[in-house]
């Protein structure tokens, strides 16, 4: 049970109103837009503006050098190599690149690493292959800027380098004759999260001669979907090109984007970013995590349907073989973390041997989200452990594993993910470091953030309908999501073959429904009559010939609780499992609070999570996991799949007989 914090917005209603006449949009709207930092009608109006507002392309550092080489290349008719990447970001960057450059008639070609056998950026086997291929230039795209070694050997041999890139640059940069990287110190850009694919989106914007603006009829659904794909924050021209994107996918989707569409299933009129999101990205990913990326670079480019068909088919299934790789790895995954006791580190590093490359990332942000703890997983290949790290906002992972460089092959990424790679001999070394830096900052936690509380009286269509003109919604400007509190669950119902949950709640007379997805009755750690708070979303569904409200939970836990003490709670009981300190008067329950926990666990078997939210107003979330352990190690209860059943044990049992409550209570 990954707990969260609740963060809820008091947006000032009287500026909201104003805000909502001068730009002629709902109020409701307004109120969102002023708890994501909006606070009169001009950042309001460029905000919902249709038209796109993109920087310049040349602020950025080098780009007209890198475009003036390139340029040079193309009338001299060296063969130039467009060298990407293996994710969506970086088959999208090579696509947008490639095409423009052969649109020119240049000599050129493209390549993208095997992200099993090469792994991540640049290497010397695959510059050696590029060379014998005649190739005098490579231009990067979403890589290459921690590629020093890299280039320096293409140097030596008669290759020149372009880097194109977005992650943060090392103390030392490559020796390429143009490096574009917005996270250059000395690089004017006014605003730096940008993805690969828009680095060289404005590269051919530069190498063309005209404003962005100018080319996104071109490229625009293309960086749209890469923007998503890479997670960068919907903010400033990220949503233009968002925005933009989507428009010219639901007015006349290229062929490659329109296969899958076609393959997964989504209306493009229905098209959003979370659509992108949830049915594009993962498709053009699986090409890479489970084969050969060209093939998604190839289906993009293509132009014939009955062959985009084909490989959008291929790629699909590779999508739906990931899922299932995915799924194998995080059971096996976090039984070693549950075995190894790694899920009460401030950084979960788990790792294991043969796991598949290409969805540890993937299998990183479920244990992220699961534990509520940064997490990188790592595999063994060839004598060396590589793998992903997930995080969330808070706490900077790139800076987390950078501390430990010394103990590390290779390293790279941002806040919120890394890559890494380390030998077997530093791994524990690793992870206890990389520890060792989390505890010298306060614990911190993943939250919930709500825009503000709604009575749930007051819900309606035509607020879910309201929402709309302030899309997209992504990473840094999420769904708005409202607080309902203090209501009473009523009923209970099984839907989608059991596999979700329709819930009935009542508040001061009146009741609503909500969806919860993805939790089964038996997962489910509430009973009717619990008061409870909700985070939910709002939409709308088409359902006989009318539209209807779509409340969906996205957390749920008991009213009352008490944010402060409960994570000073988990922040002891941690420590305490760590062998970092221990804190008794916050961690050791005495006789009768344990027998509170047995009985209640006696009466029926029972969720761990829901013996937990059971007692968190009263005994505590410490205490009770304590009580669990000790009753655990007393041979009363035992645990299974996540369940606490207790034992038809008669004889009595000191309490000191357990370990964990022995330890505790010598002080």
């Amino acid at each position: 049970m990954a707990m969260k914090r609740w963060t809820v917005g008091t947006p000032d209603r009287e500026i909201a109103r104003t805000m909502a006449d001068e730009c002629g949009i709902d109020a409701f709207a307004a109120l969102v837009a002023y708890n994501r930092g909006i606070s009169d009608a001009s950042e309001l109006e460029l905000l919902i503006c249709e038209e796109p507002v993109l920087c310049e392309a040349n602020e950025l550092k080098d780009i007209e050098k890198a475009a003036d080489f390139i340029n040079e290349a193309v009338e001299n008719g060296t063969l130039i190599a467009v060298y990407g990447d293996y994710d969506c970001d970086g088959v999208v960057a090579t696509a947008i690149l490639y095409d423009y450059l052969k649109s020119r008639n240049a000599n050129v070609i493209y390549y993208i690493p095997d992200r099993i056998s090469e792994g991540y950026g640049m290497n010397i086997g695959a510059i050696d292959q590029l060379k014998k291929h005649g190739v005098g230039l490579i231009v990067t795209v979403d890589n290459g800027i921690s590629c020093i070694e890299e280039i320096d050997y293409a140097n030596s041999i008669g290759i020149k380098t372009v880097v194109t890139d977005h992650h943060i640059v090392p103390d030392d940069m490559p020796n390429a004759l143009a490096v574009v990287d917005p996270h250059r110190k000395d690089c004017p850009s006014t605003f730096k999260e940008i993805c690969g694919a828009q680095v060289a989106f404005k590269l051919v914007c530069v190498l063309e001669d005209k404003q962005p603006e100018q080319m996104l009829y071109r490229y625009g659904d293309l960086v749209a979907i890469a923007t998503v794909g890479d997670v960068m924050p919907l903010i400033n021209e990220n949503r233009s090109f968002v925005k933009s994107g989507i428009a010219q996918i639901k007015s006349k989707a290229r062929v490659g984007v329109s296969a899958i569409l076609n393959v997964a299933g989504v209306d493009r009129q229905s098209i959003t970013a979370g659509r992108i999101s949830f049915g594009i990205v993962p498709r053009i990913n699986a090409a890479g995590r489970m084969g050969d990326a060209s093939r998604a670079v190839e289906l993009l480019l293509c132009e014939d349907m009955v062959k985009a068909l084909k490989i959008a088919n291929e790629i699909d299934a590779d999508n739906q073989n990931r899922q299932q790789l995915e799924e194998s790895i995080l059971n096996s995954a976090d039984g070693i973390i549950k075995e190894n006791g790694y899920m009460y580190n401030r950084v979960i590093v788990v790792a294991g041997n043969g796991w598949h490359c290409g969805v540890l990332g993937i299998v990183a942000a479920r244990l992220t989200e699961k534990y509520g703890k940064p997490t990188v997983v790592l595999t063994l290949e060839d004598g060396v452990y590589h793998g992903s790290g997930r995080s969330f906002k808070g706490f900077h992972l790139h800076n987390a594993i950078r501390s430990c460089a010394d103990l590390l092959i290779k390293y790279g990424g941002h806040e919120l993910a890394a890559g890494v790679s380390v030998s077997p001999d530093n791994l524990d070394k690793f992870r206890t470091a990389v520890n060792e830096y989390a505890y010298k900052t306060p614990p911190c936690y993943d939250s919930v953030n709500i825009d503000f509380k709604l009575n749930p009286k007051g819900m309606s269509v035509d607020m879910a309908f309201a929402l709309k003109v302030l899309e997209p919604f992504g990473n840094g400007f999420e769904s708005p999501v409202f607080g309902i509190f203090g209501v009473k669950l009523e009923k209970i119902t099984a839907i989608g073959g059991g596999k979700h949950l329709k819930l009935l709640f009542s508040k001061d007379g009146g009741a609503f429904q909500c969806l919860l997805f993805s939790v089964t009755p038996e997962k489910f750690c509430f009973d009717i009559g619990d008061t409870l708070d909700l985070a939910v979303t709002l939409d709308t569904n088409f359902f006989r010939d009318e539209y209807n409200l779509s409340v969906v939970i996205k957390a749920i836990r008991p009213s009352g609780i008490n944010e402060d003490a409960l994570f000073e709670q988990i922040s002891a009981f941690d420590s305490f499992m760590s062998g970092i300190e221990k804190n008794n008067a916050l961690l050791l329950p005495d006789r009768l609070e344990i027998g509170e926990i047995y009985k209640y666990v006696k009466n029926a078997p029972t969720l761990a999570d829901k013996v937990k939210y059971a007692f968190i107003n009263t005994l505590g979330y410490a205490k009770t996991a304590v009580s669990l352990i000790t009753l655990s190690e007393l041979g009363l209860i035992y645990a299974k799949d996540g369940v606490y059943t207790a034992t038809n044990t008669p004889q009595k049992k000191e309490l000191t007989e357990s370990k964990t409550y022995k330890k505790l209570k010598e002080g």
